[in-house]
């Protein structure tokens, strides 16, 4: 495995007595049998999985009323969420928690999201919750229902829960809330990624040989969703860290952004593999945290300050920098990774184990 968590796992940290959230529409009715499959593909234990379903019995893909389709792709990314965790995480209990309705772009789905949220926090389940979904904040009919339903993450990380978004796939840019086969002519972010109360998380492109061994450094996964909100201000913990933006004081979604697009909240803040997009690298980044909370001794709570901190130390602390790839997308120009911090690839990816133990062991 690339990212060398078996050294980890030989001094028994492997998630266990660590319980990482899934949230997702629907689930997935065969996900023990795929998962009993991909254990035994990959040498892997047994996965302990629990599946929730806190706002009611989740439908069939086949019920009236369900669109099929969109149904049968969130039982893969179910799967790919859970086998990502588990690859990492061996070790850590992970709860499919399913909601009854198709999450999709703008409002749809995401109060039903937040609620799920709510229920993994108030039962005391979740010390980590990963969270493969988001919408451009362009897509809210209602600017103000971002930081409405955010609000459960205030909740969730008063009980020291870290969270996770993967930061998108469609470049600067993201689909449109009525033509989600259309993407925007413009910059935009996706939320729940945008929130900075929530850790997000790009993709890049690994350079392995067949044993998993790198043969050259990770590249940006060229669709990865990176750029600066216009619902968030930068936070205390990115100001030191200005980058890549356009600082012409140009409107953002109707309004003027003081000092340009870069004032806003910058994602991502990390990246992982992502071949199968920035949901996949989400989920792995999940295990990661999870691998930190058992090393810790407890949950972590909101990451981001520390890992800011973190990433001035570099390969020190398990920061290991992406300096090579661009994600221009659909007609709109992109940002380029490059040394240090850059807006394409937030730090960049990590070490595991370096990493970890530093993502633990730190003074918080």
């Amino acid at each position: 495995m690339p990212y060398k968590a078996a050294e980890l796992w030989q001094r028994g940290i492997t998630g266990k007595g660590v319980t990482v959230g899934v949230l997702v529409s629907y689930g997935d009715p065969r996900l023990a049998d795929f998962i009993a499959q991909y254990d035994e593909a990959y040498g892997l234990p047994p996965a302990d999985i629990v599946n929730l379903e806190p706002l009611g019995k989740v439908p069939s893909c086949t019920d009236p009323g369900v669109n099929t389709a969109n149904c049968l792709a969130w039982q893969q990314e179910t799967r790919t969420d859970v086998a990502m965790i588990h690859s990492l995480a061996p070790g850590a209990r992970i709860a499919v928690t399913a909601i009854p309705v198709d999450e999709t772009q703008g409002e749809t789905g995401m109060p039903e999201m937040m609620r799920a949220l709510d229920f993994l926090t108030e039962h005391g389940i979740a010390d980590v919750v990963s969270m493969s979904f988001g919408t451009p904040e362009q897509n809210f009919s209602d600017p103000r229902s971002i930081h409405r339903l955010g609000q459960a993450f205030s909740r969730a990380g008063r009980a020291g829960v870290t969270l996770v978004a993967s930061s998108g796939d469609h470049g600067p840019t993201g689909p449109l809330r009525d033509s989600p086969d259309r993407t925007y002519d413009r910059r935009v972010v996706a939320w729940p990624a945008s929130d900075p109360r929530v850790t997000a998380v790009g993709a890049v492109q690994l350079h392995v040989d067949r044993d998993g061994n790198r043969t050259a450094p990770d590249t940006l996964w060229p669709r990865s969703g990176a750029g600066h909100s216009s619902a968030f201000a930068r936070p205390w913990w990115q100001r030191s860290v200005a980058d890549g933006g356009t600082a012409d004081g140009r409107a953002v979604d109707g309004r003027t952004v003081d000092g340009g697009e870069a004032d806003g909240r910058s994602i991502p803040d990390i990246t992982m593999q992502g071949s199968r997009g920035s949901s996949q690298s989400a989920a792995l980044f999940a295990g990661v945290a999870a691998l930190a909370v058992q090393q810790h001794g407890g949950r972590l709570g909101d990451i981001n300050p520390l890992l800011y901190r973190l990433g001035r130390h570099g390969a020190a602390a398990g920061i290991t920098d992406v300096t090579e790839g661009c994600n221009d997308y659909g007609g709109v120009p992109g940002f380029a990774a490059g040394t240090g911090f850059d807006t394409a690839s937030g730090w960049g990816t990590v070490d595991v184990p370096s990493f970890v133990r530093a993502l633990a062991g730190s003074d918080r």
